[in-house]
């Protein structure tokens, strides 16, 4: 338990993961630090290739066979029996262990295309009832039974007909909603969601969103969210990390990110959201590209794109320098030695009318 009473059940701390092939070794993430409480929402925000999907991969024990994890722990605390906890660090697990007490029994993980985490031979309901059978044992009748209603708590008309049914018989949004309700069938403690709606039309993405918001209320779990749809995050966050070439470089509540945010690379994120009052025509972008993490990344990784580097900046790696008790950045314009910079008036000028909205 922290200070506020609420209950950890995720504490990544120094993770870091290469990936090794014939003609190079990358860097992909090189220290991640990471907490989860019960009941909370984390997102995890970031460009392409900043590492956040395989941060949350490593937890779930499905890295790709030429990665390596150099370092780091990531200890997870579930539910053993009723009022019995046990901490496990999950690296340390062997696959037949993972695959027999953690994934999908107590972590489960929703993917961003439905189709590839589909069965295309398998019927809906088979594929509902597998983890349960697999997990629990449950008798053939009982799993069908909790398919079914599964199928009407993830919100799909005539389960009965559907649970039937072949996954390339279904709309993309019936498709994502049955993954949801195999996430859900052993009742995990956490849900990882892999960018959820990304292949899905606007419309459906408001309502999957919604669903996982309401199952996250009535089930009481943690949800981690993987995206770079700062949107979404506005919506659903309690907590956002935010990260940048394999670290995270900022961190804190969503309103902190939101309306305080402290990164330069923060800043261009939140000026690159859509947004109907800004005055410029074209949509913001992050100058430059992001670094390539097979070479070793001297001083910071950010510095390049950064208009407001400082000369240390080629040299050090920034640490992480607190704002708030929940606040916190990786940027030398934090120490208190750095020449005072405003974020920029446009981006300021945005967060006022978000302020004023969310009033």
């Amino acid at each position: 338990m922290d200070k506020k009473g609420r209950e950890k059940i995720l504490e990544m701390r120094k993770l870091s993961i290469s990936f090794i092939s014939a003609n190079a070794t990358v860097n992909a993430i090189r220290g991640v630090d990471l907490d989860l409480y019960k009941g909370e929402t984390l997102a995890i925000v970031g460009e392409s290739g900043s590492g956040k999907s395989v941060t949350m991969k490593a937890a779930m024990g499905i890295l790709d066979k030429n990665a390596v994890i150099n370092d780091g722990t990531i200890l997870f605390t579930y539910n053993r029996k009723e009022n019995e906890k046990e901490t496990v660090d999950l690296i340390k697990l062997s696959k037949k262990e993972m695959r027999k007490n953690i994934n999908g029994k107590r972590i489960a993980m929703i993917f961003q295309d439905p189709m590839t985490s589909l069965d295309p031979t398998m019927s809906v309901g088979k594929q509902i009832m597998e983890g349960m059978i697999w997990h629990y044992g449950t008798p053939q009748k009982e799993a069908f039974e909790k398919a079914l209603d599964l199928l009407k708590e993830v919100g799909i008309d005539d389960p009965e007909k559907r649970i039937k049914q072949y996954p390339h018989q279904l709309s993309g949004g019936m498709r994502q909603r049955v993954v949801i309700a195999i996430a859900l069938a052993c009742d995990p403690e956490l849900l990882i969601c892999d960018e959820p709606t990304t292949a899905l039309d606007v419309t459906i993405q408001a309502k999957i969103i919604e669903l996982i918001q309401r199952i996250q209320r009535e089930r009481g779990i943690s949800v981690i969210y993987i995206t770079h749809d700062l949107g979404i995050v506005a919506k659903v966050a309690d907590y956002v990390n935010v990260m940048y070439a394999g670290k995270i470089v900022e961190k804190g509540t969503v309103d902190e990110i939101y309306f305080d945010p402290r990164h330069p690379y923060t800043w261009g994120l939140l000026s690159a959201m859509p947004d109907l009052d800004t005055d410029d025509s074209r949509l913001y972008t992050i100058p430059g590209s992001p670094p390539s993490l097979r070479n070793e990344i001297k001083g910071d990784a950010f510095a390049p794109r950064n208009i407001y580097a400082l000369k240390i900046d080629e040299r050090l790696e920034p640490p992480m320098f607190k704002i708030s008790e929940t606040h916190y950045a990786a940027t030398w314009l934090m120490d208190e030695r750095a020449p005072r910079i405003e974020m920029p008036a446009e981006l300021k000028s945005r967060i006022a009318r978000m302020l004023k909205e969310s009033e």
